[in-house]
């Protein structure tokens, strides 16, 4: 039996289901920092992975330049909504309104530089990628006609927000909890393969040979000599 490998990838993502659930309490119960922290922290980390994948694999200067630019002021957005979040000004009414604001820009800024690149520098891309960017396309204006209109509705972007994120929090919680299980009854199987004893070869019974009738001689006619 060659080595078994054990994989606990499985625990990572039941932990990661508990916390998002968490979160996802946590934004009901304080909905404005939350939202602005999970938000700013989501940006950073989506703009600072993206960098050196994204500049060694676009072929156009042109296209290196568009992307760097977006990502550095989707930094910028990402770090100002952190500050805001844990500086404690969340609360203004001027942060709750840029919130929409730097919502709308991450999401429009996004959608317009890949559908740009897609249709003018003939950049490749699949079907998944497509449609999502269209939906953000989409949500950027809903973000900034909703915050333009939050003096006449009284009702501010980020507790609209706050039900979508939640949802979204234990979506991903069931997809984590889901994928788990899948790898803790793998993990549950190869541990079934370690504690099964190894059985010895049965060696295989040895047929007896049967004696052969022996053939009656075939009796002679004698000769008899005068």
């Amino acid at each position: 039996m060659g080595k078994l490998k054990f994989g606990y990838g499985w625990a990572v993502k039941w932990i990661l289901a508990a916390l998002l659930i968490a979160a996802g309490i946590l934004m009901l119960l304080n909905s404005g920092v939350v939202v602005y922290a999970t938000t700013g922290l989501a940006v950073i980390l989506f703009s600072a992975l993206r960098v050196v994948p994204l500049m060694k694999t676009l072929k156009k200067e042109v296209l290196r330049t568009m992307n760097l630019i977006e990502i550095i002021f989707d930094f910028i957005i990402g770090g100002v909504m952190v500050f805001v979040a844990f500086s404690g000004k969340w609360s203004d009414n001027f942060w709750i309104a840029m919130y929409g604001y730097l919502l709308a820009f991450f999401l429009l800024s996004r959608s317009v530089i890949y559908l740009v690149s897609m249709y003018y520098f003939d950049e490749k891309t699949e079907a998944t990628k497509f449609w999502m960017h269209l939906i953000f396309f989409a949500l950027g204006p809903v973000v900034l006609t909703l915050t333009i209109l939050k003096n006449s509705t009284g009702v501010d972007i980020i507790s609209l927000l706050i039900w979508a994120l939640f949802i979204f929090a234990l979506g991903g919680a069931v997809y984590l909890g889901y994928d788990g299980y899948g790898g803790y009854k793998k993990y549950r199987e190869t541990s079934k393969k370690l504690n099964t004893e190894k059985q010895p070869p049965k060696e295989a019974p040895v047929e007896k040979e049967i004696p052969k009738p022996v053939a009656d001689e075939v009796k002679q006619d004698e000769t008899y000599v005068n």
